[in-house]
């Protein structure tokens, strides 16, 4: 059975998505996930990361053009697609969920 719940990264790489206009390559996504998290990821898990979201059909991909300052290679670009937008919103409702009453509790939490 295929995993269909949103890991940590996978998250953060669908909200940097919408936070870049919803289309981008994997550089810009890192520095975003860092700059609003501080979170440091490669960008192995990035590239991985953006594979399973394709994969399930939350981003689509499509070649760039080749640039001279890139040694004549494209770079890949993601795009956020309906169904991520919507799986992301059901992820983000699901921990509200859990949270709900959960605050008052963290003090109490055995240390």
């Amino acid at each position: 059975m295929p995993r269909t719940a949103l890991g940590d990264v996978e998250q953060f790489v669908l909200i940097a998505l919408l936070h870049l206009d919803g289309d981008s390559y994997s550089v810009p996504i890192m520095d975003e996930i860092r700059r609003r998290t501080g979170r440091q990821v490669a960008k192995a898990a990035v590239y991985i990361a953006l594979r399973r979201l394709e994969e399930k059909g939350l981003v689509r991909s499509r070649m760039g053009d080749a640039t001279p300052e890139r040694g004549g290679r494209a770079r890949r670009h993601f795009r956020l697609t309906p169904g991520g937008a919507k799986q992301l919103k059901q992820a983000r409702d699901a921990f509200e969920r859990m949270w709900a009453g959960a605050e008052d509790l963290v003090p109490r939490a055995p240390r």
